[in-house]
């Protein structure tokens, strides 16, 4: 089994999925250079990496524009963080240029792009997913959640497109989907509104690297939605994460690639779209076992802030021969993990989901890192004096790392406890010994 280290490598984003996917490649052995297009202020500081930041954020849509910097700077591969970029079909244009793009195009994109097509897909390829249906009358989304809040199931109401992680609401009864449902229909009356039923469980994170036909698993990860502790308040893009996960070890995804990832890949390619990228599932660990709630197109944020550091072996090498559909018939199921855990939080800005405030001023980065955590900069830029401030409602990702989830949360906590802005918002039971309440995600 014979994989290449990529030298000069081109990450797209701007956020704390890419900072960290460009902290862990540009620390590799083999890598000279890691361009972020655009980047931030934050990802620029790592060795090694350089940003492109007079492009804007909107340059991440531009297929054309990212080809022509890669190609100009002669780089290995490309590696897509964001779902935009990937729905709008930038892969598409750098593949058409010849150049070796990690990421799906636009048309197998549609597995997060939209929930309806994704609920087929399962379908089809047998498997495991929530019960429920797509609709693009009011009328009948409306009856369809009557009749699940009768049989005394709780009801999920999800936009089909894509809504950064926030297009899920999740409901007690049948009065609160219909005002979720109308909602919907307000903000697009052509679109298509998917209503499921409501599973009781912990969520799950499964992402693997995928080269079209095969699927190498990446640690499992558990994010926390809600944006107060307890899983209370308004969803979020997510508010923390950790890894391992008690009630799913690394050695369970074995099983879940096998049933869930292959058989969508196969599903996707005997449909003209095979999928190169990383293919997320988004679980429900029920007591009848796993249950497929959606797929996502690329890694989670905050997920990759603490999978990635788990790694025990170069990502470059993986992910170039993903993208170029050789992943090795030889390779394992999963991707060798160092021993021990990480824990993740977030701190998002005054204002978030909602209304996010952004300007105020960080403090304490400097004695967070001190404390010997990683900080991923999500949604930061420099002030004119080269201070730190807010920019984006999840503004950093606090990562501690430790033997056991015990020690990481510890170290994840003193440090996030060290930062500070007016108004900012954090949850302090990531990761912490009291469950979940169940089906509170979905």
């Amino acid at each position: 089994m014979t994989l290449v280290q990529p030298t000069r490598i081109v990450v797209v984003g701007f956020g704390g999925r890419e900072h960290a996917l460009a902290w862990k490649l540009a620390g590799e052995p083999g890598v000279n250079t890691v361009w972020a297009i655009p980047g931030s202020h934050g990802i620029g500081e790592e060795p090694r990496v350089k940003t492109n930041l007079r492009l804007g954020r909107e340059s991440i849509d531009d297929g054309t524009l990212i080809s022509s910097l890669a190609r100009g700077e002669a780089a290995e591969l490309v590696v897509i963080g964001p779902e935009a970029p990937l729905a709008a079909g930038v892969v598409d244009t750098l593949l058409a240029d010849g150049v070796v793009a990690f990421g799906p195009t636009a048309a197998a994109t549609r597995i997060e792009s939209s929930k309806a097509f994704c609920r087929e897909v399962a379908e089809a390829a047998g498997v495991a997913i929530a019960p429920g249906r797509a609709f693009d009358s009011p009328d009948a989304a409306r009856a369809y959640a009557r009749e699940l809040a009768a049989a005394g199931d709780g009801i999920v109401v999800k936009a089909d497109g894509l809504a950064a992680g926030k297009g899920v609401t999740v409901c007690a009864d049948a009065a609160e989907a219909e005002r979720a449902i109308a909602a919907l229909f307000d903000v697009d009356p052509r679109g298509l509104v998917v209503v499921e039923r409501r599973l009781a469980g912990r969520e799950a994170s499964v992402i693997a690297i995928c080269d079209g036909t095969r699927a190498v698993a990446l640690p499992a990860a558990r994010d926390h939605k809600r944006l107060l502790d307890g899983d209370e308040g308004p969803n979020t893009g997510g508010m923390g994460a950790y890894s391992p996960l008690g009630d799913l070890p690394d050695e369970a995804v074995d099983d879940l690639i096998r049933t869930v990832h292959r058989p969508i890949l196969a599903e996707l390619a005997r449909r003209g779209s095979p999928f190169r990228g990383f293919l997320y599932a988004g679980l429900m660990l029920t007591a009848d076992g796993p249950v497929l709630l959606e797929c996502n197109a690329r890694l989670g944020d905050p997920e990759a802030q603490v999978i990635l550091p788990r790694l025990a072996v170069a990502l470059g090498p993986w992910l170039q021969a993903a993208a170029r559909g050789a992943l090795p018939a030889a390779a394992p199921t999963r991707l060798p993990v160092l021993p021990g855990a990480t824990v993740g939080i977030v701190l998002a800005a005054e204002g978030y989901p909602a209304e996010p405030r952004a300007g105020a001023l960080i403090a304490g980065l400097d004695v967070a890192r001190a404390e010997g955590a990683l900080v991923f900069h999500s949604g930061t830029g420099q002030d004119d004096a080269g201070a730190y401030r807010t920019r984006g409602g999840r503004v950093l990702t606090v990562v501690g790392r430790g033997p056991d989830l015990a020690a990481a949360r510890s170290v994840a906590e003193r440090a996030a406890s060290s930062i500070s802005w007016p108004g900012m918002q954090r949850r302090r039971d990531i990761a912490a010994a009291s469950p979940v309440t169940a089906g509170a995600a979905r």
